[in-house]
């Protein structure tokens, strides 16, 4: 059943109550830490794409054949398409852009088909968005962090004041096409796409002449499973030498991309269990620690958590809902004989997505118990979020989060935002948008999830940056001095780390382009009463952190600060 209206008081009550029913089955507990707090009731469209921009603006986005959303076009922009299942001609939203800064968002124009597509932001800021279903599985489009006052309200209703702050498409933007593909930004500004459905194979863009077309990946086809294709939206990292971390299925390689050769193939993530789509477990790099490694070594370590057993998918077909995986494996990819080391979770988690917090920690949240990722596939949500602190010795690692009340089920995606928070929306797990009848009702609600770390019990020991102001270059090994205040205490330089985060394209339990530093500090001194300035060094290469834009925060004692934003350049 479509809506074109907002939430209504019964729908709110059938929600209430079910959330009510699965918060009393959830067997993780009440939950340790950390706070929820509901910021729209609905955005129009549900969240399955996130992208946090250099603005504090994230973009988000479902998928044109879902029929007609609850957030109207501006006049004259209706989407026509003879070939549409649903509607033909749509006059309704499928992407918004939202403002963390105001909780306000505004209705953006796709015009072809964006579901289960993937992308990553460019080194000047740019979203660049690639592939999709049927008239979108070639399209590239972009996006570029702007905002006139003109379209800074959710009531804009003029178009064309808004000229330059939509979505520009680019048709036959790709060599093939592109459905649950992965992107990475790479070293020298372009973007590597890896896979998709049926195609066993990576390109760039922006094309050149050294590389117009596609290149064979075998390593996808050995990773294939014909029934349920478990290598779909394949987990990417840019590894510290410049080659590329690829996971598919169960099994992981090194891959240079640059003369189409394995570097490295790593064992098969113990229990052999498929951790890609549709099995859909998640997968971080973990900090890369820039000032801890002697010899100028960083070590990479990545981790692979949750997903569904082999043959869950099929089972799901029937009605037989698997209990989902409890295993986390963790790898230092530069290792000589890497091995995965396997943690247990405190529960059971398929279609959780895994967001690096600016401590260093990793959040894993959303998904369910049981089932696989598919339409009606999931089961028994899992309303408890989990902090997973990779520093921590073997076995005091998770820590379990106080509970949702809002169920995250199959297309739903977070993001890490400047302040620290982490923008939680999504969950459609139909064909079409359904509100009433059904298990796990469409959402179209934003939520805020505030770790611990936001508790006001902090904020005489939280630091607050100074400078240099949000949005100012640094060069590759640069040093630069990071001014803050503390309000209370003496300020330590072993209490004092900086961090800096890549923002991620967010879709399918898998975060594209997520990365996490912790810089070198060299000194810390003492301004003034209250005030510090700690000395840092900026990454010394590409493969570190490629160019773009970054948050970077301040840690003392455990507690960041809001984030500024710096462009590496």
């Amino acid at each position: 059943m479509s809506l074109h209206h907002p939430c209504n008081l019964s729908l709110l009550l059938f929600l209430a109550s079910a959330a009510a029913a699965v918060i009393a089955a959830d067997a993780s507990g009440s939950g340790g830490g950390g706070s929820w707090q509901l910021l729209q009731s609905s955005i129009g469209i549900s969240a399955m794409h996130m992208q946090l921009l250099s603005n504090d603006r994230v973009v988000i986005f479902d998928r044109t054949d879902f029929g007609i959303s609850n957030i109207s076009l501006a006049a004259g922009n209706c989407r026509e398409d003879p070939n549409e299942r649903v509607v033909t001609r749509d006059c309704s939203a499928h992407s918004v852009e939202y403002d963390s800064a105001t909780n306000t968002f505004r209705p953006l124009t796709v015009q072809t088909d964006v579901w289960c597509s993937s992308g990553s932001a460019m080194p000047d800021g740019r979203l660049l968005q690639t592939g999709g279903f049927n008239d979108g599985e070639r399209r590239v489009r972009s996006f570029s962090p702007c905002a006139p006052a003109a379209c800074s309200s959710s009531t804009t209703t003029n178009a064309s004041a808004c000229i330059g702050c939509d979505w520009v498409e680019y048709e036959n933007g790709l060599a093939a096409r592109r459905w649950y593909s992965t992107n990475h930004l790479l070293p020298d500004g372009r973007q590597i796409i890896v896979g998709g459905r049926r195609q066993f194979n990576y390109e760039f863009y922006p094309k050149n002449d050294a590389a117009p077309g596609v290149y064979s990946l075998p390593f996808l086809v050995q990773t294939n499973d014909p029934d349920t294709e478990n290598n779909l939206y394949p987990f990417v990292f840019l590894n510290v030498d410049g080659n590329l971390f690829i996971f598919a299925n169960n099994r992981a390689i090194l891959y240079n991309y640059s003369s189409r050769a394995v570097v490295k193939s790593y064992p098969a993530i113990p229990g052999g269990d498929p951790r890609s789509y549709p099995s859909t477990g998640s997968a971080a790099l973990l900090p890369l620690k820039l000032a801890l490694q002697p010899g100028g070594d960083v070590a990479a370590e990545v981790l692979v958590c949750g997903g569904a057993p082999r043959g869950s998918y099929e089972k799901a077909k029937v009605g037989n809902f698997v209990k989902g995986l409890g295993t986390c494996g963790r790898i230092r990819v530069n290792d000589p004989n890497p091995v995965w080391v396997m943690e247990t979770m405190p529960r059971e988690r398929v279609m959780g997505d895994m967001v690096m917090l600016p401590d260093g920690n990793v959040l894993i949240v959303n998904g369910a118990g049981s089932g696989t990722a598919g339409w009606e596939y999931g089961r028994d949500p899992v309303l408890n979020p989990v902090i997973y602190r990779p520093g921590n010795p073997v076995g005091s690692r998770f820590e379990v989060q106080n509970p949702t009340a809002v169920p995250r089920m199959y297309h739903s995606a977070a993001v890490l935002l400047r302040d620290g928070r982490v923008l939680v929306g999504g969950s459609n797990p139909h064909v079409y948008y359904n509100f009433t009848g059904v298990m796990f009702p469409t959402d179209l609600s934003l939520e805020a999830f505030s770790p611990a770390y936001l508790d006001g019990s902090f904020d005489g020991v939280r630091p607050a940056v100074v400078s240099p102001a949000s949005g100012s270059g640094v060069a590759y090994g640069q040093k630069f001095a990071i001014r803050f205040t503390v309000a209370a205490g003496d300020v330590k330089a072993d209490d004092v780390a900086v961090t800096m985060v890549a923002p991620p394209f967010t879709t399918h339990s898998f975060a594209m382009n997520q990365r996490l530093l912790v810089l070198g500090s060299e000194k810390l001194r003492s301004v003034a009463a209250g005030s510090y300035e700690v000395t840092v060094s900026s990454p010394g290469s590409r493969n570190l952190a490629p160019a773009g834009y970054y948050m970077v925060f301040v840690v003392h004692r455990e507690i960041p600060s809001t984030g500024v934003w710096v462009k590496l350049h």
